[in-house]
């Protein structure tokens, strides 16, 4: 089978394109770079360098191969970014995404796997947080996933589209070659083991005053591995699901502060930290119930320790950002 992979040379798309192959399907990929890397890819991957907002690159990517299945990956992916430029965020999330979805209907392509977010949920009102859990955005990255999914639905009713919509919480982690490689950096592990490897000057934590047990956010940490899994395992069985959307996530979390100590004990440094202000549009909790992707797409996290994962992205901080970056 051949697949167009969009956004295949940023972090989670190179994982997952590597993944497919793995799994002896053909990749084509549609990566503008903004964000991903050409290094990321291996050289038997076909790239095409465009935006998927642009008619003549779709039409040159699904004229010119026989592709059969869509994985959607590409997007403006920072809660930081949508906050600071909600129309630029809303332009690559809803409109390019909706070009992307009208071009792959066109070309017969009828299975179509959205790389989603938690964020769609924003302020949960109960944890774990099930599919079925309210959708109450508290920023433009986590409406714009909503009002795309709700699009995706649209198409599902009116023209028989078999869709996948993959909801993760915090990706994290590298695989070989593969790690978070972002200009700035938002996340928190590769900020905090930039500070480790003296690239950064300390960690802030951004707001030690939610409703937490101490104080600062709660998020569900799943291995970048996992979740590129996950989406080959959607691809694979698409057409036999009787459910469409899955949470992608470990089912506890950590907070700030103990992912910071889990790094501390990982990289053997003892890094500067300091409190800052709360960063707009952060829900204090998001743990996943997965039960749902466990039970219809057979899929089991392979990474469950923090620090297993956490070491997974030092092994690849050190190889590949310890010199020149």
């Amino acid at each position: 089978m051949s697949v167009l992979v969009t956004g295949g040379a940023g972090y989670i798309g190179s994982v997952t394109v590597q993944t497919l192959l793995e799994n002896g399907y053909r990749v084509i990929v549609v990566d503008d770079l903004s964000g991903g890397h050409r290094e990321s890819l291996p050289e038997n991957v076909d790239l095409v360098v465009g935006d998927i907002g642009n008619s003549d690159v779709l039409d040159r990517v699904f004229s010119r191969n026989r592709i059969e299945a869509v994985i959607h990956f590409a997007a403006e992916s920072t809660v930081t970014t949508s906050m600071e430029y909600p129309g630029r965020c809303f332009k690559v999330n809803v409109t390019s995404s909706t070009a992307l979805l009208e071009a792959s209907y066109r070309y017969g392509i009828r299975k179509f796997v959205f790389s989603s977010s938690a964020a769609v949920y924003g302020s949960p009102l109960s944890i774990p947080i099930s599919e079925e859990a309210p959708m109450r955005p508290t920023n433009p990255y986590g409406l714009s996933k909503v009002v795309f999914e709700r699009i995706l639905r649209w198409y599902q009713a009116v023209y028989g589209l078999t869709v996948v919509i993959l909801r993760y919480f915090n990706a994290a982690g590298a695989v070989g070659g593969l790690g978070e490689w972002h200009d700035p950096e938002t996340h928190l592990i590769p900020r905090i083991l930039r500070t480790a490897m003296g690239k950064a000057p300390g960690v802030t934590i951004l707001g030690t005053d939610y409703p937490t047990p101490d104080g600062t956010c709660v998020r569900d940490y799943v291995h970048v591995q996992d979740i590129a899994t996950a989406h080959v395992l959607a691809l694979r069985y698409a057409q036999d699901l009787s459910e469409y959307c899955f949470n992608l996530g470990l089912g506890w979390g950590y907070s700030v502060k103990e992912v910071v100590e889990a790094a501390r004990r990982v990289t053997g440094v003892s890094f500067p930290v300091s409190v800052g202000s709360r960063r707009s549009g952060d829900p204090p909790i998001l743990v996943a119930d997965a039960q749902k992707a466990r039970l219809y797409l057979g899929w089991s996290p392979k990474f469950v320790d923090l620090e297993e994962i956490i070491d997974t992205a030092w092994v690849w901080n050190r190889k590949h950002l310890g010199v020149g970056h």
